[in-house]
């Protein structure tokens, strides 16, 4: 390790984070931008969302919760840590199959590692019985 403490894979994990940032909007660290053509669209049905668990949309690559009755959330269905898609939350648990991450249904926070970085969020709200992407 250099004397500034600063490794090579330090170096190259930083180097990831931000690549990460420019090409996925964030990658879990903020918002995400929403494709200009799901701006204003119904991306699922609140009869859909169970409470404590949640609804993915694959072709989307998003995944809409209801950690508690009446409150939505949609975040990025791509786990931070590798890429890989995430699967249906249950018991207010968003879980990477890949390799083990976990994430709260609530605010998209990383739980269990290896993945450190929250999956980015989309801003929705309930249009009757639809969620739709701001």
């Amino acid at each position: 390790m250099p004397e500034n403490g600063v490794g090579r894979r330090e170096m190259l994990g930083a180097a990831g984070v931000a690549a990460c940032g420019l090409a996925l909007a964030g990658c879990g660290s903020g918002d995400a931008k929403a494709q200009p053509s799901l701006k204003g669209k119904v991306i699922a049905k609140t009869a859909d969302v169970p409470v404590g668990g949640g609804k993915l949309i694959e072709d989307l690559k998003v995944v809409v919760t209801q950690p508690t009755q009446g409150v939505f959330m949609a975040f990025s269905s791509i786990c931070t840590h590798k890429g890989c898609a995430v699967s249906t939350p249950k018991e207010n648990v968003i879980r990477c199959a890949c390799h083990g991450s976990e994430f709260a249904a609530d605010s998209g926070q990383a739980t269990k590692g290896p993945a450190t970085a929250p999956l980015a969020s989309f801003k929705i709200k309930v249009e009757g019985d639809g969620i739709v992407v701001v």
